[in-house]
């Protein structure tokens, strides 16, 4: 099965034997989350969904999702590691539950992947003081042939096992809110067992097991106290990991070996001199995960800032990665077309954008050869003597150097090196990205997952705000990004010139007139054309659907969203912009307050 029929493999299952609708898969870059930089899983955008909203596609959801994570960033090169992924998933937002939900999963894979059952094993919840054993999800597996792993015995397909909430408990996305227990279905590789196979099962990351899908059943609602009660309305939130299910399919050994990844590696290996696996894997990461990032919604340019500066420092690195394997010309934009090939057909945006993306790289990797020409020469003096985290962290602040990379200087110029340098350089890097994201704390604590009051009025302040923009730069102003907490708004928007003070008092005078003619607030359903037909905007229409959410402010705001809203203008009280700055190139961003 190739990757484009997996894909639809995976649709017309939910939507033709199953009854879900698709839905597009949303922008790398969450909607007013100001906790993560990217969508990290596939149900990431339906966070307001899962907590109660209204879908316009209804209650049974399906699509493909791209997502992209950094916290295994150093992991990268080895045989399962990625920075970019995508995730198919299926959704029942109140609808069905765990037996729907599993009996589902094992006919997908049986019957539509013809995966063989007797090479398949599952976990369920143990049960802890917070929440019971899962039975029902055992008596569900049960009913399919699958039996219960007995403690001592050896490990084996067609089992079930029992683990804590490490394994198979996800949530709350926040301090509080929806969790609950999962089950986890696991592919017999056919490699032999380690000696901790039998002991942990299908947990043992030897690689015998693979993980292939992940059901997450939404049945508790984490309160404030740390206790558990029980959630009015049950979800069901899956995951199957596309490039770990493709490689299974195809029996390759490792994600590198399918046709996603092939040809780039092909054509890294024909630029290189040395053969370097682990550079190779990293480079081809890398420079796929920037191809997806730069062709995204939002428009993600290199920077210092946020996601540029994650973008940044992947292309970086894979630069690094081509001068160690003897790379001496540019070479990014030769592996982005390589990508753009490759995925042009599920993803057609970038062939449209095939430009302007590989002309984004080259001017990058031409910034980079710069500076890493003027730090090669302040090498010596940078590190005056010794190598540590801070003046390792600086040389990467300043030309952009990898830590690896001045360990290698160092090394190749008998340098000493200071013990502990990556702990103490990794210390100064996560203290620059927490800074840079403005201090928020605990993953989906803020944005469309908080429904306080606040927060849904700075959201209904980002529609006054970006209507605002336009009438005063332009029509050709778009939202580039919107991120909200419950004490202020980001917007990011096009435009390539600083405002000036005039435009920026012109700006709120505006939004304080709508405010203060305390406008109605409503919301309606309709097709995108329909939408657009009426005049109503919106840059994240792409994750909604065939069927949308417009939110209407007066005759002043039309505009696709999927809220939270105010009743009313009125509740904002006013709005002052605190500050409007250069997120990245051609990008401004705004940062606003309201009642004050």
């Amino acid at each position: 099965m190739t990757a484009n029929e997996l894909r639809r493999a995976f649709i017309d299952f939910f939507v033709d034997r199953h009854g879900h609708k698709e839905i597009p898969g949303a922008s790398l870059v969450p909607e007013n989350d100001p906790t993560v930089l990217f969508t990290t899983a596939g149900m990431h955008p339906l966070v307001p969904f899962l907590m109660g909203e209204k879908h316009p596609s209804g209650t049974k959801l399906v699509n493909v999702q791209k997502c992209l994570r950094t916290d295994d960033i150093d992991k990268v090169g080895d045989t399962t590691h990625l920075t970019f992924f995508e995730m198919l998933g299926n959704w029942s937002l109140g609808d069905y539950f765990k037996e729907g939900a599993i009996k589902m999963s094992y006919e997908f894979l049986t019957e539509v992947l013809r995966l063989p059952a007797d090479r398949l094993c599952v976990s369920c919840f143990a049960g802890d003081s917070d929440a019971p054993r899962d039975e029902e999800a055992v008596r569900v597996w049960k009913s399919i042939g699958f039996r219960k792993h007995k403690r001592g015995e050896p490990a084996g397909t067609g089992q079930i096992y029992l683990f804590g909430k490490k394994e198979n408990w996800w949530g709350p996305a926040g301090q509080t809110g929806p969790c609950g227990p999962d089950t986890e279905m696991f592919y017999d590789t056919g490699v032999d067992k380690c000696p901790g196979c039998d002991e942990n099962g299908p947990s043992c990351d030897c690689g015998k097991y693979v993980e292939v899908w992940n059901d997450v059943f939404m049945e508790y609602n984490k309160k404030e106290d740390g206790t558990y009660g029980p959630l009015s309305q049950k979800n069901v939130d899956t995951g199957m990991g596309f490039e770990r299910t493709l490689a299974i399919l195809q029996d390759k050994e490792t994600l590198f070996e399918t046709e996603l990844f092939r040809d780039a590696i092909e054509k890294i290996n024909e630029l290189g001199v040395m053969h370097d696996m682990i550079a190779t894997r990293i480079i081809a990461d890398h420079l796929r995960a920037a191809v997806f990032l730069l062709a995204d919604p939002a428009r993600i340019k290199p920077s210092n800032l946020d996601q540029g500066y994650v973008l940044r420092r992947l292309i970086r690195r894979a630069i690094r990665q081509g001068k160690k394997i003897g790379i001496d010309k540019p070479f990014t934009h030769e592996i982005a077309s390589v990508f753009i090939e490759t995925y042009k057909d599920a993803y057609p945006d970038l062939d449209k954008l095939r430009s302007d993306i590989l002309n984004d790289l080259s001017e990058e990797e031409e910034k980079f050869s710069q500076t890493l020409e003027r730090g090669l020469r302040e090498f010596d003096k940078a590190v005056a003597g010794e190598l540590t985290g801070l003046n390792a962290f600086r040389l990467y602040e300043t030309y952009g150097f990898p830590v690896e990379m001045s360990l290698d200087l160092a090394k190749e110029k008998n340098i000493p090196v200071k013990k502990n340098l990556k702990r103490a350089f990794e210390e100064l890097f996560k203290k620059h990205q927490d800074q840079s994201r403005a201090g928020a704390e605990g993953k989906f604590s803020g944005g469309l997952a908080d429904h306080s009051g606040e927060v849904r009025k700075l959201h209904t302040a980002t529609h006054l705000l970006h209507k605002a923009l336009r009438m005063v730069l332009g029509d050709h102003v778009e939202q580039r990004g919107s991120n909200i907490t419950g004490e202020r708004l980001r917007f990011d928007f096009n435009y390539p010139d600083k405002m000036t003070p005039e435009q920026i008092a012109e700006v709120e005078k505006i939004v304080n007139k709508q405010i203060a003619a305390d406008l109605p607030i409503s919301c309606e359903e309709m097709s995108v054309e329909k939408a657009k037909d009426a005049g109503a905007i919106g840059l994240f229409e792409c994750k909604y659907g065939d069927i949308v959410k417009i939110y209407t402010m007066g005759d002043f705001s039309k505009e696709i969203c999927g809220g939270p809203h105010a009743k009313s203008t009125g509740e904002l009280k006013s709005f002052k912009i605190k500050k409007e700055q250069s997120s990245s190139a051609g990008i401004r961003r705004v940062k606003a307050v309201v009642g004050v």
